[in-house]
């Protein structure tokens, strides 16, 4: 199967990750959510050639992810701004920076310091009932009738 026909697939997993996938996406996002929004700086910032870069923001913004918006008349130029779609992201993006922490930096470059109360933060996944912590091994996986 190739990657543009996981988004044919009945599964989110697949489905999101044609949207997200691309090795390219995250380190976009990411941008945006240090605050970058204009072409010229994620091309700086990431050293991303504009073809790539081109087609990163062109499946962004096609998803509802990223919103482009003119900023300047002459010559027209445009920024990319997150959706609320793009936003709900950023728990996706703590947590591949958390593995990444874990396992693949000896020190962390980055640490996430909550504004409202200057702690650091260790994002954590919790059920939304009663705010328990979970792990893989405490969920299970109820299958939607006729999903296969």
């Amino acid at each position: 199967m190739r990657h543009d026909d996981l988004g044919d697939v009945w599964c989110s997993v697949a489905r999101t990750w044609s949207v997200i996938g691309e090795r390219w996406t995250m380190m976009i996002l990411r941008e945006c959510f240090r605050g970058e929004r204009r072409y010229e700086h994620f091309r700086a910032k990431l050293g991303l050639g504009a073809n790539v870069l081109n087609d990163r923001l062109r499946v962004l913004t096609a998803e509802g992810v990223l919103d482009r918006v003119r900023y300047q008349d002459a010559p027209p130029r445009h920024e990319y701004r997150l959706t609320a779609k793009g936003a709900e992201l950023y728990p996706v993006l703590v947590a591949l920076m958390a593995w990444g922490d874990a396992y693949e930096n000896d020190v962390p470059p980055v640490r996430l310091v909550h504004r409202r109360c200057g702690h650091e933060a260790a994002p954590r996944l919790t059920c939304a009932h009663c705010a328990e912590p979970l792990s893989w091994r405490e969920m299970t996986a109820e299958i939607e009738p006729g999903a296969w």
